[in-house]
């Protein structure tokens, strides 16, 4: 049964359709839903289990920004796919067809962002009842009292029965998700992989908070026992969920944060972690809520008969995932919020082995690797990759900003600057060699660093200059092994650690050739020294 909602939510849109309106349907009905109607099964212990089909992540080629007066000259076009308003009229067009002859739809309200004055309204039109499940999972979920007088600031309709055309719509396949923030409608299509509508809502509040002055950040956050709130920013595989999911701190979010004069705030109400491989000894918080009702789980391996998970069986997709509400994480924090940071972590895997563990940046520098977002692949991760591999993505998520940059990194840098903010690079990748030759940054290590980052003691240590990339470097650290601290000193070789130095900081120039125009000299001065 809904919950007490307002007329017509479709009427209110000035949509006419004859389907079936489900509104604001809690988890269990929404599960009885997708269940009688196919879209999944349940597994032993409680998850909706769902396939999403051919699209098993996000179709970022298939991801368009409507180009009109608002935003010709406030988007990143170069890092953005344009759709003329005239396509983008065809496609709404087309898309409310579909709606008129839909027979049932599930619309949820929900706010993009848990700080009141800075998040969006945002109401979901699905055609599956596990879409509606996960993105009701995933934003924030108002309150029944609000539900009644809910006003949507921007509509998200995924379809994904529907078949874009290209020559009448603009695109390039049958897939499409199209962003148009004048008409404050997002159409999704052709897709059922239901991260789009969680990166979708990134994107609008990435588009809108910096015009406040709020900084939208790819990242997780936890707060410690003494009130202090650090964020991690970091690419896929550098630890940013590992390191974030302490015990004995406080989880804010794992994803998608803001951060304004009064607090970090996450912009959603749940997770989505990835499922692969995932064991209760490595990550127990996260494996507990694949044996919870109200979890829904993508593209996991399931026992027909048994209902038994195989976390372990990529045959349907190597990016599984997990939808839960933040709540199923035990120190999670209830209002999603947390105090305005002290510390900012930024990790990458330098799998060069060139980068020292931890090393302290000054602003400038902070903004510089900010707008770097280095880390590296491995060889053997895909075809053709026969060494380290550069991995440069700004903002640490270049495809979720829509705005240049230097938008977000100069907020960045005067935030850090206005709160006194400490930053800190820290490389979870290789010592002692690159990848296949060096080892593994070891694990308590890095957590030892950590700790005495975020709790002050490390301010005190003796530093020292990196030669190559001019941050401070710690010189001993109690409880951590000396040597691993000057990474030169680990290899065999020191002088291919210098070849490899030099290579890195060669690339670290040229990648960030494309912002020295949009920054101030001491952000440009902060950049590495070629030998």
């Amino acid at each position: 049964m809904a919950t007490a909602t307002p007329a017509n939510p479709m009427t209110a849109l000035g949509i006419e359709t004859r389907a079936q309106i489900h509104h604001n349907l809690g988890t269990p009905a929404l599960v009885e839903e997708a269940v009688r109607r196919g879209e999944g099964m349940l597994a032993k212990d409680g998850p909706l289990v769902v396939r999403t089909g051919r699209h098993t992540g996000r179709s970022a080629k298939d991801k368009y920004l409507v180009r009109d007066a608002e935003t010709e000259g406030s988007v990143w076009w170069d890092n953005n796919l344009a759709m003329s308003p005239e396509h983008f009229r065809a496609l709404k067009q087309d898309f409310l067809l579909s709606l008129g002859e839909a027979d049932t739809l599930f619309v949820a309200d929900l706010y993009g962002g848990s700080q009141p004055e800075n998040r969006v309204n945002v109401r979901v039109i699905n055609e599956l009842a596990w879409h509606n499940l996960f993105i009701r999972t995933l934003l924030v979920r108002p309150e029944r009292a609000d539900l009644a007088g809910f006003a949507p600031d921007y509509t998200i309709i995924d379809l994904p029965s529907f078949r874009a055309s290209p020559e009448r719509h603009g695109c390039r396949s049958e897939t499409v998700i199209a962003v148009d923030i004048t008409e404050k409608l997002i159409l999704i299509g052709g897709t059922a992989y239901a991260g789009e509508m969680k990166k979708s809502v990134f994107g609008l509040l990435n588009y809108l908070l910096p015009a406040k002055g709020v900084m939208p950040m790819h990242c997780s956050a936890n707060v410690g026992s003494d009130g202090r709130t650090a964020v991690f920013f970091g690419l896929s595989g550098t630890g940013k969920t590992t390191l974030s999911a302490d015990a004995s701190r406080t989880l804010i979010g794992d994803d998608e944060h803001g951060w304004s004069d009064t607090a970090v705030f996450n912009f959603e109400g749940g997770c989505y972690a990835k499922m692969i491989r995932l064991s209760a000894e490595a990550e127990p918080e996260i494996f507990a809520t694949t044996e919870r009702f109200g979890t829904v789980l993508e593209n996991v391996v399931l026992d027909d008969a048994t209902r038994e998970l195989d976390l372990h069986d990529n045959s349907l997709a190597e990016n599984s995932r997990g939808a839960y509400p933040l709540e199923f994480i035990p120190n999670a924090a209830p209002d999603k919020m947390g105090p305005v940071p002290s510390n900012i972590i930024m990790l990458t895997a330098d799998a060069f082995g060139v980068l020292p563990p931890i090393a302290r940046l000054t602003p400038d520098q902070a903004m510089y690797h900010f707008l770097s977002g280095y880390t590296a692949k491995v060889a053997g991760t895909e075809m053709g990759v026969t060494e380290p591999e550069a991995t440069f993505s700004t903002c640490f998520g270049a495809p979720f900003m829509p705005r240049h940059p230097s938008i977000y990194g100069n907020l960045l840098k005067e935030r850090i600057a206005r709160g006194g903010v400490t930053c800190w690079l820290v490389n979870t990748g290789w010592t002692g060699g690159q990848y296949g030759t060096g080892s593994r940054m070891p694990i308590k290590a890095t957590r030892a660093l950590l700790n005495a980052a975020l709790d002050g003691s490390l301010n005190d240590a003796q530093f020292r200059t990196d030669p190559n990339f001019g941050f401070e470097v710690p010189v001993s650290v109690p409880g951590v092994d000396g040597g691993i601290l000057d990474p030169r000193s680990t290899w065999s070789d020191p002088a291919a650690y210098d070849a490899a130095a030099k290579k890195l900081v060669g690339l670290f120039i040229d990648n960030f050739a494309r912002f020295a125009d949009h920054v101030d000299p001491g952000v440009r001065e902060a950049a590495p020294k070629a030998a």
